[in-house]
């Protein structure tokens, strides 16, 4: 009894071994899914552009606050909202009779100082006579010399007198001209070409000095306003390409950063550039997503073909050097013409399937297999 005990232990111990073997069988053993028909190509890292990408919004470059610069009553409104206009077109007019009077006012003053002028003139013209005839008159001994310096006095009185005269009427003029240009106030026109985007007064209103009346966007030109994180503040300078995507368009426009504001908001931490874009199709308004180049990198690069999507899963498929083909999980990131960026899931040198992807399968092994290919190549 005493030897059975061990000898019963080394025979489970032999037979628990064996059957290990069996349950758990080799790599080789496994049956595989024979696929063919498929392209592979090594995957190697590819120099690309490198861009800051942030979002911006279409402005018109010109954008003018119409207001008023005297108070009255707004007695017409010739424009509306999405009208065209030119420069000097007539917007709207206020009540001008006090100016009206104005103009009157002045226009009196100023005839009356050219009137006083002309007869300053001809007095000065007589005490000039008079000064020359008592001239000559002291030099025959005929009048006094209290007599000559009363004369010549009286004619240096004269000249300033049509002196004055003159200042007055300069003076009369300039307050005639200040009337014209505040009744001209009443009438206030487009200091721009422009669409009206805004209009915030009606007839019957009544306007005050600096109050803002209507917005006239100039829609020749148009700019694109964004916000860029601060690390780029010292490297970015005026004339700098940049390109827009604009959605509603599905185009990429091409413009240059023609303004930079150095002050950096305390709160989002960015800047703003300001890029002129040449395009008549646009709208103030519109959303731009905007790229501004930042030099190059280095990224892996994979055909778009060569993506396959399973529900919300991003996936290529990966050949070892077995031949298995192996399901691997990726992060895609930006689109570069026919390519996409692989940010993770991929490394430099794998095989992947970029041909007949639809016959491949995970877990399959690749029989027959076309010569590995430069994916850069493929392009």
């Amino acid at each position: 009894m005493k030897c059975f005990f061990p000898v019963l232990c080394i025979v489970m111990v032999l037979l628990g071994a064996g059957c290990k073997d069996k349950i758990k069988p080799g790599p080789e053993d496994v049956k595989r899914q024979a696929v063919t028909g498929v392209t592979i190509a090594k995957i190697p890292l590819t120099r690309v552009d490198s861009y800051y990408e942030t979002s911006g919004t279409v402005k018109a470059k010109a954008t003018s606050i119409i207001a008023s610069r005297v108070m009255g009553t707004v007695k017409t409104v010739q424009v509306k909202e999405g009208d065209r206009v030119k420069a000097g077109d007539l917007l709207l007019t206020l009540d001008d009779r006090d100016m009206t009077q104005r103009v009157a006012a002045a226009e009196a003053g100023f005839k009356e100082a050219l009137m006083a002028r002309e007869a300053a003139r001809h007095s000065k013209a007589l005490a000039d006579i008079t000064y020359q005839r008592y001239k000559n008159l002291h030099g025959e001994k005929v009048v006094t010399g209290q007599e000559m310096d009363q004369v010549e006095t009286r004619k240096k009185i004269a000249g300033l007198e049509y002196k004055r005269s003159g200042e007055a009427v300069s003076r009369s003029k300039a307050l005639l001209a200040e009337a014209n240009v505040y009744l001209g106030f009443t009438r206030i026109r487009a200091p721009q070409s422009g669409i009206v985007t805004e209009k915030r007064i009606d007839a019957g209103s009544m306007a005050g000095p600096g109050m803002p009346l209507m917005t006239i966007e100039d829609t020749s030109r148009f700019r694109v306003e964004a916000p860029v994180d601060e690390r780029l503040s010292g490297s970015l300078r005026t004339g700098t390409p940049a390109y827009v995507d604009v959605a509603v368009t599905g185009r990429r426009l091409t413009g240059n950063i023609s303004e930079i504001v150095p002050a950096v908001n305390p709160v989002s931490r960015t800047f703003l550039v300001k890029i002129d874009i040449d395009d008549q199709l646009l709208k103030p308004g519109l959303y731009g997503k905007v790229f501004i180049p930042e030099g190059t990198r280095e990224t892996l690069l994979v055909p778009r073909a060569a993506i396959v999507e399973k529900g919300r899963l991003t996936g290529v498929y990966v050949v070892d050097d077995r031949g298995v083909i192996v399901y691997h999980l990726i992060r895609a990131g930006k689109s570069y013409g026919g390519r996409v960026e692989v940010l993770s899931g991929l490394k430099a040198g794998d095989a992947v399937i970029i041909g007949g992807v639809e016959k491949a399968v995970d877990g399959g092994v690749v029989r027959r297999r076309e010569p590995v290919k430069d994916s850069n190549r493929m392009e």
